[in-house]
């Protein structure tokens, strides 16, 4: 097994993506640790693993304040060892049109999209630093690379980029890898709300994804167990697009370009 005896913190791992990415990593050997902000879905996910015969730790954290992250990576430390693989994913988009959002809402995105993966990359990379080893895995998106709405959480989620870049350069030479994942749609739980208001949003949004379909969680947990582990041990400061071709070119615009030009 890939993370056998690895301790691996997922971030946001009560739901989604996160919640995914924990059952698949502990499938796999590791001592999960489930961080949420909500305490229920942490437990009620690392009760999941256990029950499946993994190991996994349920933490409570904001990781928009340092505070919970420091407690959250000590109980991590104290129950099941260093942190081996930090994954970065707990995100919240809500804030969008610059000219009218609020500045608090704009905070709040940019805080936890952002700032969490700097409060969390901060708090394990001493660590890793120390034992000269060491993934750090950021769930960046689609929206950090060109505009698709959202603005706070888009400029949080290019900024993550970014930085995954100077983690990687900066502590390369300390055998530290950090590489970021762009997921394009990925059908999950967060969209509950908008499929009530339209059952068929999914079948609207597939058109424009050149494989046709949008993405499960599935999908990303794929690309992340792959890049936290030695069979990417050369790969550092990547963004890896998990996007069903999206961000290739638009290719039903482009048709409907060609369809128009005259003869």
């Amino acid at each position: 097994m890939r993370f056998n005896n690895r301790t691996v913190l997922v971030t946001g791992g009560g739901s989604g993506i996160g919640r995914v990415m924990a059952h698949r990593f502990a499938a796999e050997g590791a001592i999960v640790v489930v961080a949420d902000q909500f305490q229920q879905r942490a437990e009620l996910a690392a009760g999941e693993i256990e029950k499946a015969g993994g190991r996994a730790i349920a933490v409570k954290a904001d990781v928009s304040l340092s505070a919970e992250v420091d407690a959250m990576v000590a109980l991590a430390e104290r129950k099941g060892g260093a942190v081996d693989v930090l994954v970065n994913n707990a995100a919240i988009c809500t804030a969008d049109d610059v000219a009218s959002m609020d500045e608090a809402v704009w905070d709040k995105d940019v805080d936890v999209c952002l700032k969490g993966v700097f409060l969390c990359s901060r708090r394990v990379l001493p660590r890793m630093i120390e034992r000269r080893k060491g993934v750090i895995l950021n769930i960046s998106s689609v929206n950090g690379l060109a505009y698709l709405g959202n603005e706070a959480y888009s400029a949080a989620k290019a900024a993550v980029i970014n930085l995954t870049q100077s983690i990687a350069v900066r502590y390369g030479p300390q055998g530290i890898r950090a590489n970021a994942i762009a997921p394009g749609t990925i059908r999950t739980p967060i969209w509950q709300e908008r499929i009530q208001k339209e059952p068929n949003i999914f079948e609207r949004l597939k058109r424009w994804y050149p494989l046709g379909r949008v993405g499960e969680p599935e999908d990303v947990a794929n690309a992340a167990l792959f890049l936290a582990s030695d069979e990417a041990s050369w790969i550092t400061g990547i963004v890896l697009r998990v996007d069903g071709g999206l961000m290739a070119g638009n290719g039903v615009m482009t048709q409907e370009l060609l369809t128009e030009l005259p003869g």
